[in-house]
Parts: structure tokens; C-alpha cells; sequence
């Protein structure tokens, strides 16, 4: 398992993972009821306008952009009082997220593209893409969390965002962040890498397994129990790695390495195929020269840069 760098400023593998950049100052423990209503009167803030898994894009003269001024976001027919406060750019800039209608935005020059789109054609540069995830996840945890758990009575949105309050109860409900483990099981040997195949995965493709951090249970032994469940091979050592925010809709992906303890693999319906690879083959899936065509989940990945870590 690869060591942290000696190197004092070496940056953290999870910032080479898409989704990672967000830089933004996010002042958390400053955020009150006004906060919105303080940043959205802020003449500079700028605004993402969020669909219903899709981001509004519009030509900038070098592309598209992702940011809107308040007076465009208000012509666009974005829902203030759902906006959320992403945080402070480094001139103290507010920066927000709103959810828009689509549908009312099909003239002019507007786009509406899907998140994963956006991270996998490099649409919007690091920093922005971040912001991005970190808005599209509390916009989508809102719109799925509207009535109160305890009561069922409407809640309303509070503290900039981070808060859901009722008014017939008075419970509090806060947003939630999933995880999820991504592994890559390495065999005995050390020589060979364990990557699996999902009937959903374009042509070709082979990647790390993954599932969801159940109540009560470690990341180490999610890791263990997923890649057994899957794979029908026994995990003993576990180290973590990296980890990736994946707006889809509010998960973190959290990468680690697993030593393998036994070999044999035995597939469960969730996956189409299972296999070791040796370091050769990962290197000419790289290099796009596998000679049945296989090949690895696109750099930005976090799937992806546990492989080429571990290689």
C-alpha cells in the first residue's frame, strides 16, 4: 500500500480526483438564518443554477461557464428562497447554488448538461467542478427532503442551506453525505489486481468494486464484506487512499487498498465478469493497446487512480 509522500507539499491523492477542487472558503461555523438572504444582496455573488441533475451552461468566449450574476439567475428563474451558500471566493465573493426549471430555459443560448458529462468531457475547470459538486449535492438533498421525517409537516430550508427545520414539530434535519467504499484488492503475490466488470459499464471496461457503508459498520470491513459478496475473495489487510465527492446525488467515495487472501473468485449477480489483471495488462489498458480491447474508467476517477497509484 503506498506510503504518504515524504515530500511536505506533495499534494493529497484526492486531489487528482475529478470533483475535488472546490477551494472555496465555506466559513461554516459563521452561517446563521441571513445568510442567504445576506450573500444573494452582495452585488458580486455569483450563482450555479442546478436542474434536476444538470448544471446550466452558457458560452463565456472560452467555453462555457457555470457562474451567474444575481440578475441573470433572477431572469433565469431561479428559486431564491432554495438557495444554498456554497462559501466565499478569496475576494470574499459569495458564491450560492439555486435550483432553476429547466424546462422554462429552452431559448437563448442555455444549456442544460448532466453532471457527469460536464466532469467527463473537462467542461469547467477543477475549482468550479468542485463548487459544482458541493451545490448539486445539497440542492438534490433538499428536493428529496422537503416534509419532516418525525411529523410529516413541511420543513423549511435554514442556516444558509445546511439545515431543514420544522415548523409544526420543530426537529432539525441536516444533509447527509453516503459513503461508499471503492477497493482495489491486491493478490498475494503483490503482483496481480483484483477489477470487476458491471453489465452497465460501456464496452470493454473493467473497474474496482464498490458498495455502500452499511449502519454499524467499518470502512474496513464494508471493504471486506463487498469484496466477498462480490467476488467471493476473503480481504484481510485494509489501508485508505484517496477519497472523491460524487454529487450522485450526495456520496463520498471512499478508495482504498485491500490484501487479498484468497484467489478464487466467484462472481455474484451484480457483476458480469471478475478477473486479475497483472501489471502488463494494466499498463497496455492505459495505453488503449489490450489485445481483447479492455480498458479503465477515465482519468479523474477515483477507480482510476487507485489503479495507476497501485501500477
Amino acid at each position: 500500500m503506498p506510503p504518504i509522500p515524504d515530500e511536505p507539499d506533495a499534494p493529497e491523492p484526492s486531489a487528482r480526483t475529478g470533483f475535488a477542487g472546490n477551494r472555496l472558503e465555506r466559513r461554516s461555523e459563521k452561517r446563521h438564518a441571513n445568510s442567504v438572504s445576506e450573500a444573494l444582496a452582495d452585488p458580486r455573488a455569483r450563482v450555479l443554477l442546478l436542474g434536476e441533475g444538470r448544471a446550466l451552461l452558457r458560452p463565456n468566449g472560452a467555453g462555457l461557464g457555470a457562474w451567474f450574476g444575481i440578475d441573470d439567475a433572477d431572469a433565469f428563474g431561479a428559486r431564491a428562497e432554495h438557495a444554498v451558500l456554497l462559501g466565499y471566493r478569496t475576494d470574499g465573493a459569495p458564491a450560492l447554488a439555486a435550483p432553476v426549471d429547466e424546462q422554462s430555459l429552452a431559448e437563448g443560448d442555455l444549456t442544460a448538461i448532466d453532471y457527469r458529462s460536464i466532469h467527463m468531457q473537462g467542461l469547467l475547470d477543477a475549482e468550479t467542478l468542485g463548487a459544482l459538486a458541493q451545490g448539486a449535492a445539497l440542492i438534490a438533498w433538499h428536493r428529496s427532503h422537503r416534509f419532516c421525517s418525525r411529523c410529516g409537516h413541511q420543513s423549511a430550508i435554514a442556516d444558509g442551506g445546511y439545515k431543514r427545520v420544522c415548523g409544526h414539530c420543530q426537529a432539525q434535519h441536516f444533509p447527509r453525505t453516503d459513503p461508499v467504499v471503492i477497493m482495489l484488492a491486491v493478490a498475494p503475490d503483490g503482483r496481480r489486481c483484483l477489477l470487476g466488470r458491471s453489465p452497465h459499464f460501456p464496452a470493454g471496461m473493467y473497474s474496482c468494486l464498490a458498495g455502500f457503508v452499511e449502519p454499524g459498520e467499518t470502512l474496513e470491513d464494508a471493504v471486506r464484506r463487498e469484496t466477498e459478496e462480490e467476488a467471493g475473495v476473503r480481504i484481510g489487510q485494509v489501508g485508505y487512499h484517496a477519497s472523491q465527492p460524487w454529487p450522485f446525488p450526495h456520496t463520498l467515495m471512499v478508495g482504498c487498498y485491500a490484501r487479498a487472501l484468497t484467489e478464487t473468485i466467484t462472481v455474484d449477480d451484480e457483476l458480469e465478469d471478475a478477473r486479475w489483471f497483472e501489471r502488463g495488462e494494466i499498463r497496455a489498458m492505459i495505453a488503449g493497446a489490450h489485445p481483447d480491447g479492455l480498458k479503465l474508467p477515465p482519468q479523474g476517477a477515483i477507480a482510476s487512480l487507485l489503479i495507476r497509484d497501485w501500477l
